[in-house]
């Protein structure tokens, strides 16, 4: 068996190379130059005659944002720009999010998309989107087969 020499310095220095890399992970671009995903917060809250989706897009105006409906999909997308492009200042942390963004809700089937509305305010994009009328189930009657009279007026 041999002996090895603990070096407390040594794990340390492990120690806080990892808790760099996690660190990293978190707030940095992480070294490959890719940007940092975000999804803005959002809301979706039922009312008596429509569906009410909030989303918090702060620092973003109106034409950042578009809004479209395909395939009984809604989708909200985006982009933030980063700020901290200016290297005049001297950032020492960036936490905020940036970047292109995009949010899908599957919509209740027969929901008319040129119904559907959306307003701007303060940051947070509100979306109504009228609920389908419920749809009634249509009785069938049912034909009782009879045998054609030969000889009837109608052949005549």
């Amino acid at each position: 068996m041999a002996l090895v020499r603990w070096e407390p310095m040594r794990e340390l220095n492990a120690l806080q190379g990892e808790m760099n890399r996690l660190f990293n992970s978190f707030f940095d671009e992480g070294g490959n130059g890719a940007q940092r995903r975000w999804a803005p917060a959002v809301d979706l809250v039922e009312r008596e005659d429509s569906l009410l989706l909030r989303a918090d897009l702060p620092g973003l105006s109106e034409d950042d944002v578009q809004i479209e409906v395909r395939d009984n999909i809604l989708t909200i997308s985006g982009e933030r720009k980063a700020e901290h492009e200016d290297k005049q200042n001297g950032y020492y942390r960036v936490e905020r999010s940036f970047g292109r963004f995009s949010r899908s809700l599957q919509l209740p089937s027969g929901v008319e998309a040129s119904a559907i509305q959306a307003s701007f305010d303060r940051g947070v994009l509100e979306v109504t989107i009228p609920k389908p009328e419920e749809r009634k189930p249509r009785r069938i009657e049912i034909n009782g087969s009879q045998p054609a009279i030969e000889g009837s007026a109608s052949e005549q």
